[in-house]
C-alpha cells in the first residue's frame, strides 16, 4: 500500500511539473492578434502574438486563401491596412533600431524582418515563429507603439539580404496588430 501511495504521489507530481512545462503564457505574458485579409477583403486567418519578459515574441496561426508558394511576410511601421492603397498605408518594415533589411544581412536585419512563410498548393499555411527584435510592451520596439504596426504579406519570397525590402514585391495581404 505504501508504494502504492508512493507511486501515485510521484505520477501526480509529474503530471503537475509536465503540465506546468506545457503552458504556453505565465501570468506575466501579453498577447495581440493580427487578422489578415487580402486586397479584396476576404478573411484569410488571424495570427497570434504572444511574449513574455525575456523570452522571444512568438507568431502563430493558420492562414487560407494565399497564392501558393514562398512569400515575404514582415511587420510594417503603420497600423492601417487600406486595401485601396495595396496596403501602402502600413507604411514601410517597422525598424526603430535604423537596421538594414534581412535576416542574412552583416547589417541588419529590421526588426520587423521575418522568415518567408510558405503556401501550399492548396492555399494555406502554418506559421510558427519567433522573433527577439520585438515586443508588446512599452519598449522602443514594441508593436503596439502610438501609430500601431500591421503584418504584410506580400508577393513574392524576400531574398532576406536586399535593402529596403527584400525584392518581395507588391503587397497582397495585411493585419492592423491589435491587444485583445
Amino acid at each position: 500500500m505504501q508504494r502504492h501511495r508512493h507511486h501515485a504521489a510521484r505520477t501526480l507530481g509529474l503530471a503537475f511539473l509536465l503540465s506546468a512545462a506545457c503552458r504556453p503564457m505565465t501570468g506575466d505574458g501579453r498577447r495581440a492578434t493580427a487578422p489578415l485579409r487580402d486586397a479584396g477583403g476576404q478573411a484569410l486567418g488571424t495570427l497570434t502574438l504572444r511574449d513574455e519578459p525575456g523570452r522571444p515574441l512568438v507568431i502563430e496561426g493558420e492562414l487560407s486563401g494565399l497564392p501558393a508558394g514562398t512569400h515575404g511576410i514582415h511587420f510594417h511601421a503603420v497600423g492601417q491596412c487600406d486595401a485601396a492603397g495595396a496596403f501602402a498605408s502600413a507604411g514601410a518594415h517597422f525598424n526603430p533600431a535604423t537596421r538594414k533589411h534581412g535576416l542574412e544581412s552583416s547589417e541588419g536585419p529590421h526588426a520587423g524582418d521575418l522568415p518567408n512563410l510558405v503556401v501550399g498548393a492548396d492555399g494555406r499555411a502554418n506559421l510558427r515563429t519567433t522573433s527577439s527584435r520585438v515586443t508588446l510592451g512599452g519598449e522602443p520596439a514594441s508593436l503596439l507603439d502610438a501609430d500601431g504596426t500591421a503584418v504584410v504579406v506580400h508577393a513574392a519570397p524576400d531574398d532576406q539580404r536586399t535593402d529596403p525590402s527584400g525584392n518581395s514585391g507588391a503587397r497582397i495581404a495585411c493585419g492592423v496588430i491589435a491587444s485583445p
